[in-house]
């Protein structure tokens, strides 16, 4: 199921440092703070005259419940959204406004891996395939790929992977702001659909509601069956007092 967002999408690096000095008067360390996405890898490519260069993520790999959503995006040079970085490093509020922006200003796609075929497929494949047709649902087709993580993607073009590329690469950025957003939203219609799991408060992460409202009603057509707690659950086994927790704004 793939869903197109579109139009047109500067970023200011913010490079600060702290020092430090001890008793014994060493030189002073300078301590960088930490440094957001850039649009340098997007430019330097586009002045070889590869373009358009679009950056793509997914969110929601880990939950033993709903989706994986996969968002390509290609920034416009010329209006990059100020703020832009890993989803996981921004707040909720944050992360919508900046939605809000990459969608009005950038050309943007969106594909969703339903928990079948994350079960068919497995985790990993069902999201390199939601990837790789958010890139091919793009109004144009890219030259070059930025893409989160270790894997390539099967496409026409060049594609780059770039390990923690969330966080290094603004089109990155900008695709795992959509995704992240996209997918929390569904999420929060799954809450209103199924009021007793409460999914709008976990997001389909293993959390400790999460796994009480499994032992009380059971898994839903919307859980992933083949995770592990939940095909244990749906083979008659009871599933464990202590539990590993994962964090719905990962």
């Amino acid at each position: 199921m793939s869903a197109l967002i579109s139009r047109r999408g500067r970023i200011r690096v913010a490079w600060s440092g702290a020092f430090e000095q001890s008793s014994t008067c060493k030189v002073p360390d300078m301590i960088p703070a930490r440094r957001g996405p850039t649009f340098a890898r997007e430019a330097n490519a586009m002045r070889r005259g590869c373009a358009p260069v679009a950056g793509c993520d997914e969110a929601g790999r880990g939950p033993l419940a709903g989706p994986v959503v996969a968002a390509a995006v290609i920034l416009d040079p010329s209006c990059v959204p100020k703020g832009l970085d890993d989803s996981k490093e921004l707040g909720a509020a944050t992360r919508d406004v900046l939605y809000e922006k990459i969608c009005a200003t950038a050309e943007v796609a969106v594909t969703i891996a339903p928990p079948a075929r994350i079960d068919r497929d497995n985790i990993l494949r069902a999201s390199l395939w939601a990837l790789a047709q958010a890139v091919g649902a793009l109004p144009r087709s890219p030259q070059l790929v930025f893409v989160d993580g270790r894997d390539t993607l099967p496409l026409p073009c060049e594609v780059k992977p770039v390990i923690r590329g969330d966080g290094i690469v603004a089109s990155i950025a900008a695709a795992s702001i959509v995704a992240k957003v996209t997918r929390d939203r569904l999420m929060m219609q799954l809450g209103l659909a199924h009021p007793e799991y409460g999914f709008e408060k976990h997001k389909g992460y293993s959390t400790s509601l999460h796994w009480e409202r499994l032992r009380t009603h059971g898994p839903t057509v919307h859980h992933r069956n083949s995770f592990a707690p939940v095909r244990e659950l749906l083979n008659g086994a009871r599933l464990p007092a202590q539990i590993t927790v994962s964090n719905p704004d990962s």
